[in-house]
C-alpha cells in the first residue's frame, strides 16, 4: 500500500482518530473492547502506540509517572505493552470490520518493521520522536502519509522534520500538540493551528490532551484535517492517561459536534434569501400597526392612536412612523389591524 491507495485527508472533513495508547493496560481482550467502543462513536480511526521495550528503551528508563503497581521499572512496562504480530493483525482486521482506519506510533525501528507487516493507513510520529532521523526515514520508504506530533519540539526541530518529510514527498499534516497531561486551556495553542498552516502549507491538526472535548470543537472552526484524542472507557479506569481522556460518550459529543460545525462552515447563508424563506415566520414573530380605539373615517393618525401587536400582518411595525400624519379612509374599531388600502395622504 501506497500514498496514493489512501484517501487520509479530505478536504472539509477532519479526520477524527481516537487514541488508545497504553489504556489497554497489555490486554489484548481491552484492546479489542476499545475498537468495538470507538467504532460507535462515529470516529474515523483507531490509534494505538507500538512499543518493544529490547529495541526502545533501556532498564534505567525513568518513570514520566510511577502508576504501575506490578512493574519494577519503565523497560517491564513497556514490555508488558508488547503485542504479537499475530495480535496486531488481529486488531488491524477488527478495526477494518467496523470500518476504522488503522494507526500506531512506532517507538524503533523494529515496531516500524512490524507494522509495515501488519500494515498501516498513516504514521503517526509521537512528539518525542520528530528528532529521529532513522525512524523518519524508515517510515517515509513506505510512501505513508505522516501525521506529525509537535509536543515536545522547538519551531526549529519541527521546520527540519517537516523538510525531512517534504523531501520525501509525503502527506504530512502537522499536530500542535502540547505534552502536559492534563493540557490546561492555557496551553492548548489554539493559535499555533493557522500558524503551522501558513508556515507549511500542510494539511494541519490538534493532538489535544486536555480531557474535554471543548479544544476539539474550537479547532474544527479553524478548519483542521486532523484531531486526535486519547480515549478511555471510563473515567475509573487504572492508567495515567485516563486524566487526559475523554470517555467513549464524550467523543460521540465531540463527533457529532464536528460534524454540525463542519456542515455549518460548508454552508453560508444569505441572509436576504432566508428572511423570503421565513417570511410566514417572519408574520408570526414580528407585529403590525394596530388601532387603540374606535376611530371615524376621515382621522387624521396621531401617534397616540397607534400600536403595534403580533402577528407581523398587515402594515408591519417597522412603517410605524411612515403611518402617523396619514388619513383614515374608513371607520375603525379599536384593536383592528390597518391594512394599507384603509390609509391615504392629507392633501390641501
Amino acid at each position: 500500500m501506497n500514498a496514493s491507495d489512501i484517501k487520509i485527508f479530505e478536504k472539509g472533513r477532519c479526520l477524527v482518530i481516537a487514541e488508545v495508547a497504553q489504556a489497554h493496560d497489555g490486554s489484548l481482550g481491552t484492546a479489542h473492547a476499545f475498537i468495538e467502543a470507538i467504532a460507535r462513536t462515529g470516529a474515523d480511526a483507531v490509534k494505538f502506540q507500538t512499543h518493544i521495550a529490547q529495541a526502545e528503551s533501556s532498564p534505567d528508563e525513568s518513570w514520566r509517572v510511577k502508576f504501575s503497581y506490578q512493574d519494577a521499572s519503565r523497560y517491564d512496562y513497556w514490555k508488558r505493552m508488547e503485542f504479537t504480530e499475530e495480535q496486531w493483525h488481529g486488531l488491524k482486521r477488527h478495526a477494518g470490520e467496523r470500518g476504522l482506519k488503522f494507526i500506531s506510533s512506532p517507538f524503533s525501528i523494529e515496531a516500524v518493521e512490524l507494522l509495515i507487516q501488519v500494515g498501516m493507513d498513516a504514521w503517526k510520529v509521537a512528539s518525542g520522536e520528530v528528532s529521529n532521523p532513522p525512524l523518519f526515514e524508515r517510515m517515509a520508504a513506505t510512501g505513508l502519509p505522516i501525521l506529525m506530533s509537535t509536543g515536545v519540539s522547538s519551531l526549529g526541530e519541527i521546520d527540519a522534520a517537516v523538510e525531512r518529510v517534504n523531501g520525501y514527498g509525503l502527506p504530512l499534516c502537522v499536530l500542535q500538540c502540547t505534552s502536559t497531561y492534563p493540557c490546561p486551556p492555557e496551553m492548548v495553542g489554539l493559535n499555533m493551528v493557522p500558524f503551522f498552516r501558513e508556515r507549511y502549507g500542510c494539511a494541519v491538526g490538534l493532538s489535544d490532551h486536555s480531557g474535554k472535548i471543548y479544544p476539539g470543537l474550537a479547532a474544527a472552526t479553524l478548519g483542521i484535517e486532523v484531531l486526535e484524542v486519547h480515549v478511555t472507557l471510563s473515567r475509573e479506569m487504572f492508567g495515567p492517561d485516563v486524566t487526559s481522556s475523554v470517555t467513549t460518550e464524550e467523543l460521540c459529543q465531540l463527533v457529532e459536534g464536528i460534524r454540525f460545525i463542519e456542515k455549518a462552515k460548508a454552508n453560508p447563508v444569505d441572509k436576504d434569501c432566508i428572511a423570503q424563506e421565513l417570511s410566514t415566520t417572519r408574520e408570526l414573530f414580528g407585529k403590525g400597526v394596530v388601532v387603540r380605539e374606535d376611530l371615524p373615517a376621515g382621522t387624521v393618525l396621531k401617534e397616540e392612536h397607534l400600536t403595534v401587536r403580533k402577528p407581523g400582518t398587515g402594515i408591519p411595525a417597522s412603517r410605524f412612523y411612515q403611518v402617523v400624519g396619514l388619513r383614515l379612509r374608513r371607520s375603525v374599531k379599536a384593536d383592528e389591524r390597518l391594512q394599507q388600502e384603509d390609509l391615504e395622504e392629507v392633501t390641501g
